[in-house]
């Protein structure tokens, strides 16, 4: 069967090395090619070929995930959704905006306040990633605490099944109770399922003017009772947390200085309600409560927009200034009340193991989400600190089992953790999610190899 007509393929090297990864950097990519497809049409006519020609389809946004989710490394055709950007409706009334999968997050963002809404959902590379991929990895983000996941927001989806199936799921409803909401099954799933052409994400109301407060903890026992004191005193949106390290990776890159003089291991970027001004004095009433108790010793707030986006920024530039370290990273995460006792038992684990390795701890700590992020040292081919990592990672995992966590809090599983989902799944759950995926894509032509290891 020859090639679907309409559809552009690429296969020069420069695009199949560009469109074959994701950020994460431990894979060769090898696709067989790139394709363009313009609509849900020809994404069904794409994935007749594919069965037709056993041949697999990896799918790809902004290839901003951190897990190897959409790496194509074993001959793969790459569906990039670059030509699928049209923003197709935008709905006061509910409101609502429908928009085609490779629309960028940071887009829908604009248009929303453009009509005077918002898309709540945000983090660094909005810009860079697609409404699809963000929809496919669940993608949480900087104000988890105030607005939830991705999932919180999609009303509908427009889906092509490895069956070449087109499935119109919720169609933008804000109240269905009619059977199995499939678009649930989709929203995370990796795109092992189904590749989503069309979305449909809720607005909501612009938001009030926001104050920024930049705090630096006496130590790890002090984030979670001031997260607490914090939370009781202000309407907050995000509190979202770094380490001494993130501080000094941030610095280096963008030759910086950091605002508080205090030289502290922790320090946490609190975002809050702060509609006329008047909630600065109850932020600096918690801020000396916290001092006198001696759990902060040191912090500044934002006095004006420009100062909240240069405060937003030691925390948002953390992952690319670290990237060209080729960090391991580890998206986990507890529930909230076990976070000090995770993050100390983490942290003790890896210095046992690797004494020598530079860790960076960041993450959204206010919803139990880690980020720990192993430096591959300069000395270090990529090839010999994976394997090490790779000695590390049961142990990690095992951790996080015993505390009830989850080995993936918001990046997904990809090729990355795949191997260790027995760790917080059972086998009857995994079991399941191999049958879904056979009801959905019977030729297993959907991105094989990723969150499900390919049944030989």
């Amino acid at each position: 069967m020859s090639r679907p007509e309409g559809i552009e393929f690429v296969d020069d090297d420069a695009s199949r090395m560009h469109y074959g990864r994701d950020w994460t950097r431990f894979w060769t990519p090898a696709p067989h090619s790139i394709a363009f497809p313009r609509s849900t049409e020809e994404v069904v006519a794409l994935v007749a070929w594919a069965r037709d020609e056993g041949r697999a389809l990896v799918p790809s946004g902004g290839r901003t995930g951190l897990s190897g989710g959409a790496v194509a490394a074993d001959g793969e055709v790459v569906v990039a959704f670059d030509r699928m950007r049209d923003v197709l409706e935008l709905d006061p009334a509910e409101p609502s905006i429908r928009v085609q999968a490779g629309v960028a997050v940071g887009e829908v963002q604009r248009r929303a306040a453009e009509a005077g809404f918002d898309y709540p959902v945000d983090w660094s590379a909005a810009d860079s990633s697609q409404v699809g991929g963000s929809v496919a990895t669940n993608a949480g983000g900087i104000r988890v605490l105030r607005y939830g996941m991705t999932r919180d927001w999609v009303r509908g989806l427009t889906v092509v099944t490895g069956r070449g199936e087109v499935l119109a799921l919720n169609r933008g409803l804000i109240k269905n109770n009619a059977g199995l909401d499939l678009r649930h099954l989709m929203i995370g799933s990796e795109g092992i399922l189904g590749l989503i052409t069309e979305v449909t994400l809720g607005l909501t109301d612009a938001p009030p003017e926001r104050s920024v407060l930049l705090l630096a903890f006496s130590g790890l026992d002090a984030v979670m009772p001031a997260f607490q004191a914090l939370r009781a005193g202000l309407s907050l949106s995000a509190f979202e947390f770094f380490d001494a390290a993130s501080v000094q990776a941030v610095a280096a890159a963008g030759d910086r200085t950091f605002p508080l003089e205090a030289i502290a291991p922790f320090h946490a970027v609190v975002e809050f309600d702060d509609p006329d001004g008047s909630a600065q004095d109850a932020a600096l009433a918690v801020f000396e409560q916290l001092v006198d108790a001696g759990r902060v010793v040191d912090g500044l707030v934002s006095q004006s927009g420009s100062q909240a986006d240069e405060l937003w920024h030691w925390r948002e530039a953390i992952s690319e200034s670290i990237t060209p370290r080729t960090p391991y990273k580890n998206d986990v995460s507890v529930r909230v009340s076990r976070v000090p006792a995770f993050l100390e038992a983490l942290d003790e684990l890896v210095g046992r193991q690797y004494p020598d390795f530079e860790v960076v701890w960041f993450g959204h700590i206010g919803d139990g989400n880690l980020h720990m992020n192993v430096l591959r040292p300069e000395a270090w081919s990529v090839e010999d600190f994976r394997e090490a990592c790779n000695r590390l990672t049961p142990a990690v995992f095992e951790l996080v089992g015993r505390f009830g966590g989850s080995l993936s809090a918001e990046h997904g599983v990809g090729l990355l953790k795949r191997d260790y989902l027995a760790s917080i799944k059972s086998a009857d759950e995994i079991a399941l999610m191999r049958a879904i995926k056979q009801v959905f894509d019977p030729d297993g032509i959907l991105n094989p190899g990723k969150l499900l290891t390919v049944e030989r």
